[in-house]
């Protein structure tokens, strides 16, 4: 790699890096789908994840062929968090992905400021239950920012909040529009995932156990 230490800050998105509510999503998106007279696939959740409500909801609707009016588009949105809610009642900090809390400990350590960038509304209540709230300096979320992911509003507010330059933070994103954001923000792009489903990012890695501190110590 050739960015050795010229890190300070690393920049989380919540959904699918620290913690799998990716199917809780799935779940409330599909229900959503269904009244929209559209059985959503797996294959087309992939296209929401990273993405805002109401962004989710028109390529929901875009997929099904159809639109709503105004009164019954924001009912949908609130029927979809209302259920969502419901499903991560269970979360406990079992569900912490593994390598994540080493990553954090590490960078902790290290003092390499940390800070979330997530499009959730929600992740306040998941950091809570996940019992990990006081690792992040900063915490921005869907209803801190006026535009949702690839715009990279959500990353430089978080930059900037820490008092970092862009190029010296390291997004960890495990969707498309999030490692679109953080390239358009000129910072490092970590995805999370299978190499194939994305495009360019700086690194990629299967997930943080292929994280260790070997690899981390090479980013800060």
């Amino acid at each position: 790699m050739n960015k050795l230490n010229k890190h300070r800050c690393a920049l989380f998105d919540l959904d699918g890096v620290i913690v799998d509510t990716a199917q809780y999503h799935f779940l409330a998106w599909k229900k959503i789908a269904t009244q929209c007279g559209y059985k959503l696939t797996v294959q087309d959740n992939e296209q929401l994840k990273g993405v805002s409500r109401p962004d989710s909801l028109n390529r929901i609707l875009e997929m099904a062929g159809t639109s709503l009016d105004e009164t019954t588009f924001e009912s949908y949105l609130q029927q979809k968090n209302n259920d969502y809610l419901e499903l991560i009642q269970g979360v406990t900090p079992d569900d912490i992905l593994s390598g994540v809390q080493a990553a954090l400990n590490f960078l902790k350590v290290n003092k390499v400021k940390i800070g979330l960038g997530s499009a959730s509304k929600n992740a306040m209540i998941i950091l809570e239950k996940l019992q990990i709230t006081s690792f992040f300096e900063v915490i921005i979320d869907g209803n801190s920012v006026q535009h949702g992911k690839p715009h990279p509003e959500v990353f430089l507010k978080g930059s900037n909040a820490l008092g970092v330059a862009a190029e010296a933070c390291v997004v960890f994103e495990d969707s498309q529009a999030g490692i679109d954001a953080a390239k358009a923000g000129g910072m490092t792009a970590v995805a999370l995932g299978d190499a194939e489903l994305f495009e360019n990012m700086d690194y990629c890695y299967p997930d943080f156990e292929s994280l260790d501190e070997v690899v981390l110590q090479t980013l800060f």
